[in-house]
């Protein structure tokens, strides 16, 4: 059976520097935060809950737009 996991794409937005939060293949924004670290936090809570993978997008430097960091969640088996 396909492991069914969510995909969350975290990134600065440019004409506001806040920080985004949507789900892959999707244009609409989840939340939005002022800083990297308060959408970090989010999105460990979301990860764990919804069984998802995170992918952080750098904001600043020659590889502006890349992923930098992915952090995968599972729930705990009970």
């Amino acid at each position: 059976m396909a492991e069914n996991r969510k995909v969350y794409h975290v990134s600065k937005r440019e004409e506001d520097g806040k920080w985004a939060i949507r789900i892959q293949g999707s244009t609409k924004v989840i939340k939005l935060f002022d800083t990297k670290k308060e959408a970090e936090e989010y999105c460990k809570v979301l990860g764990e809950n919804q069984n998802g993978t995170i992918l952080f997008h750098n904001s600043k430097g020659p590889r502006k737009g890349s992923v930098k960091t992915t952090q995968v969640y599972k729930k705990e088996e009970k």
